[in-house]
């Protein structure tokens, strides 16, 4: 089988990739494991998407099919330092009608799988596992696991931080491992949250309530590996005590209503995101830590860019040629490498004990609460802009 571009991995930035290429002429290939799975209730894994790319995931007709009852707005958002520091952030301050969408990741996934599947120009590969990786002057050749070979002009790897394809192509990546886990999980809330979102910078990690519709919210809690082993380990009735207690009964008694779970946390930098006939994005391409929420937005704005590279070009033109790929590098390594530091940055500044430290960053987060100029500058940059 030949494709223009064949797309390893339909998560969520490979199958938006596919999605914005609808319209293209390119003959698009996706080789995915397995299916999305339906969940029967709440998805524990919630993503925060920037306006940036509700408009980007509305044009690629994604957003509009979403189910609305889950979906939550941010309006407000509170963040609290470790000693006595506060920050917020308000969309009427800021002349937004968001800050973010609040949504289940499997949500998203399957509206994205419904769609790519009935694109004419798209050719799903599922259930399919890469074995070997062949690059020649014209084409890139990928082979399953049953035999099958396929050709392509260009490759895309979207197959996660522990990326088959980018290893198979010889691209080195750079893991900074955190020594801490994010750990995930939703409750039922006693108090209204009124969609405010709430972050806490605390000597045991960085804790985040994100409002879900109704009466329900989203906790992702930054932990230390043995204090994330340990969340997840309670019962029902003590992580709700124990989230609880961490965010000061912020939204009064919790309810757990799914169990916790934790994935590992890491810094990733790669050698590079693009080589001859293949190009890297999302996960595959770049790892931050979660506090800052935008590492699927980062995804996102990857598949936009090389979408709308891919689909300008010119017939005659090849889409594997480095130089159009070099020209998506460059236009995501910017963003990429801001987020990727300044998330770095702010983990290890309120990681230390030190009481020096803990008063300067406090300091500059009621500096910052007070300059509203500069604040609203800092929101309208980081969440209503590309990423």
């Amino acid at each position: 089988m030949k494709f223009d571009v064949l797309v390893v991995g339909a998560g969520l930035a490979g199958a938006a990739l596919a999605a914005a290429l609808r319209g293209s002429r390119l003959k698009v290939g996706i080789v995915e494991a397995r299916p999305p799975a339906r969940p029967t209730g709440w998805d524990p894994r919630i993503y925060a998407i920037s306006a940036a790319n509700v408009d980007f995931l509305s044009s690629i007709g994604i957003w509009q099919h979403l189910d609305s009852q889950r979906l939550a707005p941010v309006y407000d958002m509170e963040i609290h330092g470790d000693a006595g520091g506060r920050l917020d952030f308000s969309a009427y301050d800021c002349g937004l009608r968001e800050l973010a969408w609040i949504l289940e990741s499997s949500q998203m996934q399957l509206e994205l799988w419904e769609t790519v599947k009935r694109q004419h120009n798209v050719s799903l590969l599922c259930p399919a596992a890469p074995t070997a990786l062949a690059f020649d002057e014209d084409s890139a050749c990928l082979t399953l696991a049953d035999g099958r070979r396929l050709e392509s002009r260009l490759i895309v790897a979207a197959d996660g931080r522990d990326s088959w394809v980018r290893q198979a192509a010889g691209i080195g990546a750079r893991n900074t491992p955190y020594d801490e886990k994010g750990v995930v999980a939703n409750f039922r809330c006693e108090k209204p949250h009124r969609n405010t979102a709430f972050q806490w910078f605390r000597p045991d990690g960085v804790l985040a309530y994100l409002p879900l519709p109704g009466e329900y919210m989203s906790m992702v809690w930054s932990a230390p590996d043995a204090l994330a082993d340990e969340l997840v380990s309670l019962s029902p009735e003590a992580l709700a005590l124990r989230v609880g207690e961490a965010g000061d009964f912020r939204l009064g008694k919790l309810e757990t209503i799914t169990p916790a779970a934790a994935f590992p946390l890491r810094l990733m930098r790669v050698e590079t995101v693009v080589k001859p006939r293949l190009a890297l994005i999302g996960d595959a391409a770049h790892a931050i830590h979660p506090l800052s929420g935008h590492g699927i937005n980062l995804g996102y704005q990857d598949a936009r860019v090389l979408a709308e590279q891919l689909a300008a070009l010119d017939p005659w033109r090849d889409p594997g040629e480095l130089v159009i790929l070099r020209a998506y590098a460059r236009a995501r390594a910017e963003e990429t490498a801001l987020l990727q530091y300044t998330t770095h940055g702010l983990n290890r500044l309120f990681k230390p004990a030190d009481p020096l430290l803990s008063g300067l960053r406090n300091f500059g987060l009621n500096l910052t609460n007070r300059l509203p100029v500069v604040r609203n500058a800092l929101v309208r940059y980081a969440i209503a802009g590309r990423f």
